[in-house]
This record gives C-alpha cells, structure tokens and sequence, in this order.
C-alpha cells in the first residue's frame, strides 16, 4: 500500500498553494496557507502522511526550502526554464500549477536543480551584494564624468578619480575665474563621497569572504591557477558550490555561458549567440578574467593567439575562458595546487572542445621509384579503362566495326 504524498508547493510572495496526492494520481488534500514560519508549521503539523514535496525556484525559495526540509522526507527544487508542462497549458491558475508539480514529482520527471548548502548561500548572497557595490561605484565615476562633459569643462580621463588630482579639479571649479556653475561642484562633491563609500564597501566584503573558514583554503587553491584573483576565485567557490556535481568540463562550460545553444533538425545544425540559460555571475568574471589571463600565462597566450587567426578576438577570448573553467574545476575537485604540466585529460584541449590545428599540407613530389599506395591506385584506375578498350570490353567501337556481342 502506498502510504507516501507527493504534494506540489506552487510559491508566492504571500500564499503557498499546495496539492497532495497519492501515487495513483488521487487527490489527497489541497488549499492555500500563508507565506509565513507560523502558518507552514501549522500545516505540516497537520500532515497523516510522509510526504516529499516539490517547488519551483524563485527568488523566496530559500527559507521555505529550508524551513520545509525536516518535515519531509525529501524536498526538490524545480528549474523554472524546463517546467514547460506548466506554461503550456491552457488553463493555468495557482491550484493546477500545485497539481502539476504533484504529478510531475510522483512521475519521476521533475526538471530538478541543484539546491546549495544554507551557508553557501549565505556567502553567495554577501558576493552578490558586494557585485552591486561595485557597480554603484562605477555609476559614480561615469556621473563625475558627465558632469564634466555636460558644462565643457577639460580634465584628464586617466586622473580623474585620483584623490589629489580630483581635489585640484575641484579648486578650480570652485575658483572666482570659473565659469562652471555652482551646482556641479556640490555634485562632484556627493559623487565622490558615494563612490569611496561604495568602493569601502566592495573591499570590506571581500577581505571578509577570503577570511571566511569555509572558503580560505579553497580560493586558496584556486588562486594558483594564472590570471585567477581573489573575485574570480571567490565567484567560482560561491557560484558552482560543489565541484562534483558536474560529471564534465563541458557541463561546467554550458553552466558558466560559455557556449552557443544548439538547434539540430533534420540533420541539419545551427549555432547562434551565447546561450542566455546560464550563470550570469559567473560569466561576467571569467569572461573579464580571459581577457587578461594571457598576460599571465604563455599557455593561455599561445592559446588566445592560436584561436585569433582561426576567428575574431570574441572567439580567442571564450576559448581562453573555457580552458580557465578547465582548470578551476580539475583544480576545485583535487583540492591540491595548479601544475602547469598536467597532461591528463582534465587539462587537455580535448577534454574542453578545442580542435587541433591539422598538420600542413606538403606539396613535395616523391622521389623517383617511390610510389605512394595512394599513386598506385589512381595509376591503377587510370590505366584500366585503356586495358578494357584494348580487350573489346569498353568504350566506342572503331570506325568501321561492330560493337562486341554481350551474348
């Protein structure tokens, strides 16, 4: 007798819609509780059955997820992109989409993505935080900038944001000879201060992560890798989690963005741009990381040259991306220092979808009584319908005479 529920949990920012059904597709129980720890206790206090249960990703996932998991016996995580049994239907409300995660957890074809640990999350959600300090500190240095564009005023772009060179700037915007009008040394002003703020911010965030003992001796090992800091090896720890859930380096590099969606049919393939199902956060760090990786190793140098005369520079930057990606999981899955002469197939060009460059074609004649075996066929084939009109067999009869009988 099947004694375990399978209830679909469809989330939203108040209310949890739930359907629990049995594994012949019976409807057990559904109905709506409140977002809230006191009202999901209550209802999983009112459970008669062991249940698993399932949910989409969203962006309060988590503390439900984990609020929820002791109370089940399992809980599982839906990718949104893949539920298409839910958008594609033409009745769509919060009751059937419970019901459809019901039915698509006791079937067995629940799309299932990867739920970090609690305390990755944690750390992940201080990395992204420090990301949007960054950007608002850029949002301040292009500001001061257009300050200075809208009123005409010259300063010197690489000087800029230096302390002693923005304060000169200020002095003289300040100046009784200046012509700039009151208001834009004030802004300059806050835009200064917002951007140290942000840029105070940025660094103590960091320092912080890299202190962090969960993630010491991990960015550790990552950092002996060339071209990897301290952002691109703390965003590789935070964003992938475990290292082992990925089998390949392929599947990493489909996860990082760093590959084209591919659209085959009828024996016919087309690539179009860089797939938009990917790790954003990920691949905006490698992506700034291979462009300066060459600089920091002959290997990626060699590489990044090898693929600029096959392509673009686009092309010769994701080939240098993909073999970081190479490199940070063998590394992140040995837990041991980067070598630069492991030749096993976790660093090999193979292993990440490089293609060797074929060897060059030679136009040399062969020496005189030297005949390939590839010669000797095309002498062969060359020569046998000569024989077969010498023996009758082939070819038009001579003028004058009759075509052989075939009888």
């Amino acid at each position: 007798m099947d004694t375990i529920a399978y209830v679909g949990l469809d989330l939203h920012k108040k209310t949890v819609a739930w359907c629990a059904k049995d594994g012949r597709g019976r409807v057990l129980g559904e109905g709506t509780v409140g977002a809230t720890r006191r009202e999901l206790a209550a209802w999983c206090a009112g459970q008669r059955r062991p249940w698993i249960g399932a949910m989409e990703a969203t962006l309060f996932t988590g503390w439900i997820y984990d609020f929820l998991a002791p109370h089940a016996r399992a809980l599982k995580v839906a990718h949104p992109l893949m539920l298409r049994a839910i958008a594609a239907g033409k009745k769509k409300n919060d009751r059937v989409d419970a019901a459809m995660l019901a039915d698509l957890l006791r079937c067995d074809l629940l799309p299932e993505c990867h739920m970090a640990a609690p305390e990755i999350r944690e750390l992940r959600r201080v990395l992204r935080y420090r990301r949007l300090a960054v950007e608002q500190m850029v949002k301040m240095k292009n500001k001061a900038s257009g300050l200075l564009m809208e009123i005409g005023v010259e300063y010197n772009k690489q000087r800029l944001h230096g302390k002693k060179y923005f304060a000169a700037l200020l002095d003289r915007l300040e100046g009784p000879d200046s012509e700039a009008p009151a208001s834009v040394a004030g802004l300059l002003r806050l835009s200064r201060e917002a951007m140290e703020m942000y840029r105070q911010t940025s660094r103590r965030l960091t320092a912080g992560l890299c202190e962090h003992p969960a993630l010491a001796r991990r960015v550790e090992m990552l950092m002996t890798i060339p071209a990897v800091g301290q952002v691109t090896a703390l965003t590789w720890a935070l964003e992938i989690g475990d290292p082992t859930r990925f089998g390949s380096i392929a599947r990493a590099i489909s996860y990082c963005g760093l590959c084209s969606a591919q659209h085959a049919s009828a024996g016919k393939q087309r690539r179009g741009p860089l797939s938009k199902q990917r790790n954003r956060h990920l691949q905006t760090v490698l992506i700034e990381a291979a462009k300066l990786a060459p600089r920091h190793s002959a290997q990626l140098a060699a590489l990044h040259a090898r693929e600029l005369t096959r392509g673009g520079r686009n092309r010769a930057t994701l080939a240098v991306a993909r073999k970081l990606v190479a490199w940070l999981l063998a590394v992140d899955k040995r837990g041991r220092p980067f070598e630069a002469a492991k030749t096993n197939h976790e660093f090999s060009d193979h292993a990440i979808g490089v293609k060797k460059p074929r060897a060059p074609r030679t136009n040399a004649r062969p020496a005189p009584g030297a005949r390939s075996h590839g010669a000797d066929v095309a002498l062969q084939q060359s020569a046998a319908p000569r024989m077969m009109r010498k023996s009758g067999l082939a070819g038009k009869p001579k003028r004058g005479g009759r075509r052989p009988s075939t009888t």
